[in-house]
């Protein structure tokens, strides 16, 4: 597997807490505001990879290509929902372990 940077950081959050959001978001937030969603915390992408290909069944040989890096690339991007949080009370519950888990296992089953 040929892979860029795998130093940035960056906010996942899964699907299931983004549905729940966007349902208090219609409830309870004022129309025509900004909100920010997600978990407020970032993972290392080479961290994440490192995660699901530890719950692989095969052997995978990660190798950086630096065509690959994007000049742009912003170092650590992670989410401030401190707006929404107060407006909804909402809080992401599934883990990240959970959310690669539930990816795997879905295209387990796809291919």
């Amino acid at each position: 597997m040929h892979v860029g940077n795998l130093d940035s950081k960056r906010d996942f959050t899964d699907v299931h807490d983004m549905v729940q959001a966007y349902i208090l978001a219609a409830e309870k937030c004022k129309n025509g505001e900004a909100y920010n969603l997600g978990t407020g915390v970032s993972y290392r992408i080479g961290d994440v990879l490192d995660k699901l290909i530890a719950l692989s069944s095969v052997s995978i040989k990660v190798e950086s290509d630096e065509s690959l890096f994007r000049p742009s690339d912003i170092p650590d991007l992670r989410c401030d929902a401190t707006k929404f949080k107060e407006a909804t009370g909402w809080e992401p519950t599934v883990p990240l372990q959970k959310t690669l888990q539930d990816v795997l296992d879905y295209w387990r089953g796809v291919v």
